[in-house]
């Protein structure tokens, strides 16, 4: 599996991840189809990277670019300190149990940058934005006393849709043509 397929693998995963994990706090009338969606979409994608051909800039026979060494090792082993220390200031100092989907999200979310600059995509800053802004919603959220439903589809469920729609986003510009507009799919 080349490098862009496998970091689609793992955005199309923790999107449907993020999706299944959160749907419970909502009624069953819209969680099963929310979980049936995302699982759909996550076996979509998955064929849908099994096939793709991203051509290199190097051309037909140069290597891959490499996304999976030092720098990305950096960027997730500061998200997941992050993420334990947060969720412990969340959960053990603040007694804030509803926050903890959003701190997640806002990590995640903030991970992103860190890859964009790595992996030199600026186009990652986008999902970064978004994730993080839905991260910081769901921290607000909690703090007003929401709904843990209200919490989970800001800051849950959103990113969720947000990482397989940027997952399909990838293969979508992938497929134009050099210059071109994006293919028709009729």
């Amino acid at each position: 599996m080349k490098s862009h397929q496998t970091s689609g693998l793992i955005g199309a995963g923790f999107g449907v991840f993020f999706v299944q994990a959160n749907a419970g706090a909502l009624p069953p009338a819209v969680a099963v189809p929310l979980r049936l969606l995302a699982i759909s979409a996550f076996v979509w994608l998955f064929i849908a990277l099994r096939r793709s051909r991203v051509p290199s800039a190097g051309g037909a026979d140069a290597p891959a670019p490499r996304r999976f060494g030092r720098g990305y090792l950096l960027v997730v082993a500061a998200e997941v300190v992050l993420v334990a220390a947060g969720l412990f200031v969340v959960n053990r100092v603040l007694h804030a149990p509803r926050a903890t989907v959003g701190w997640i999200a806002l990590v995640v979310g903030l991970h992103f940058f860190g890859l964009a600059a790595v992996w030199r995509m600026p186009s990652l800053r986008l999902l970064a934005a978004a994730m993080s802004a839905c991260g910081a919603a769901g921290l607000v959220l909690a703090a007003c006393g929401c709904s843990a439903a209200v919490i989970a589809a800001v800051a849950g469920i959103a990113p969720g849709a947000l990482l397989l729609g940027s997952v399909w986003w990838s293969l979508r510009t992938a497929a134009r043509p050099a210059g071109g507009p994006a293919r028709s799919q009729h």
